[in-house]
């Protein structure tokens, strides 16, 4: 497996260039010289099995690996025991998706803190991690990787460390590191190379040299205040972070082989493409 580099979802290009439905994706894709795809299910897994098959056979054709982004509204640390159990048909509605594309990670947002403390939060969304998990082997999806995410406001569940406690549960659990997420929740974490260290440190001291190897990333610039994230810019933006480049050169140091899948807003694939060139530049 190499390094993988793709877009969630569509570029503005995409239409621009004549392309109308999703399962002209893998030809766009190959076109822009990229091999990932995040397909959004942000709000409500709407694709059917049938073609969501047809993509994945498309995008197998093509080299292209599959991953789906879960609804948002999955809370699985709400206080309300009814939101936490909701969140379990919504994975696997998500599971059976991804499955049926040929892929096997869904990316999930954990769910807010509310007015209970982060520890409180945590604990629930622990709790519901698992009756996921146990929901996937029912259904024969323990092959399927739960990939929760570092959430981009400071009010969100999803600091560095509370993902690693989530993935920490079982080996299947891949961590979703937005890097653009993390530096908007500290109002500009990233400012030296020490710091995007860390977190490559992190994943590793938390759950093995294995697991940081084939970690899952987000990355874009994003805009922050004082609550953390505001809104996704391009790579054109130059008052925002955090920069890519310093990921790139970790990534090759550490021999990892991650999927970056870009969030940038209406630029992601082109965007994708600027970290792939600066990845294979390398020496």
């Amino acid at each position: 497996m190499a390094v993988k580099f793709g877009p969630a979802g569509n570029s503005a290009s995409f239409t621009a260039m004549g392309y109308k439905n999703s399962l002209q994706v893998p030809e766009y894709l190959t076109k822009m010289g990229l091999n990932a795809f995040e397909y959004q299910c942000g709000r409500g897994v709407n694709i059917g099995l049938e073609k969501a098959a047809q993509l994945g056979e498309k995008a197998a054709e093509a080299g292209i690996t599959l991953s789906l982004h879960a609804p948002y509204y999955i809370s699985m640390s709400s206080v309300e025991e009814i939101k936490r159990d909701n969140s379990i048909p919504y994975i696997l509605a998500s599971a059976r998706a991804v499955n049926a594309m040929g892929g096997n990670r869904v990316v999930i947002h954990t769910g807010s803190c509310g007015k209970i403390s982060r520890t409180e939060a945590l604990a629930l969304a622990l709790d519901t991690m698992k009756k996921a998990l146990r929901a996937l082997d029912e259904e024969n999806l323990s092959h399927i990787h739960l990939c929760p995410e570092t959430m981009g406001k400071v009010n969100q569940l999803g600091t560095l460390e509370e993902v690693m406690a989530l993935c920490a549960l079982d080996e299947r659990l891949i961590p979703c590191i937005d890097f653009g997420h993390l530096n908007a929740r500290d109002m500009g974490y990233f400012k030296t190379m020490a710091e995007y260290r860390h977190v490559f440190d992190t994943i590793e001291n938390c759950l093995g040299a294995d697991r940081l190897k084939l970690f899952h990333s987000h990355f874009s610039k994003i805009e922050y205040t004082a609550g953390g994230e505001k809104r996704h810019l391009t790579f054109a933006d130059t008052v925002y972070g955090p920069d890519f480049e310093p990921v790139m050169e970790l990534t090759l140091q550490k021999h990892c082989e991650p999927t970056f899948i870009c969030e940038s807003d209406g630029t992601q694939a082109e965007d994708a493409r600027t970290m792939r060139d600066y990845y294979e530049s390398l020496p």
